[in-house]
């Protein structure tokens, strides 16, 4: 499977989530809602998700993925294109507000 494209949807100024992430896979699927998070040592990939139905485990509420990678190999793919695009989208966005 591969990514064919990748389209940073939106920007966010909060302190944890920064991007919101659109992913096309082979020109075929396309999965929205995908986030990056800043985490406490580096940014991640968070998959779009709803809560879960059963409530909460020891008063948190409880997500599950919608869609996600199965294997290691996938993920980081979809990790390296996901930020390369988002570090694109930033280097393109700081020079414009720079002319």
């Amino acid at each position: 499977m591969t990514i064919t494209e990748v389209k940073i949807r939106r920007l966010y100024n909060q302190e944890r989530l920064k991007a919101l992430v659109s992913v096309t896979f082979d020109d075929a699927l396309v999965i929205h809602d995908i986030k990056i998070i800043k985490g406490p040592k580096r940014l991640f990939v968070a998959m779009p998700s709803r809560k879960d139905e059963k409530g909460e485990d020891g008063g948190v509420a409880v997500y599950r993925d919608i869609a996600h990678p199965i294997g290691q190999e996938m993920r980081q793919k979809l990790e390296t294109a996901v930020f390369s695009a988002y570090d694109d989208y930033l280097k393109k966005l700081s020079e414009s507000d720079n002319k």
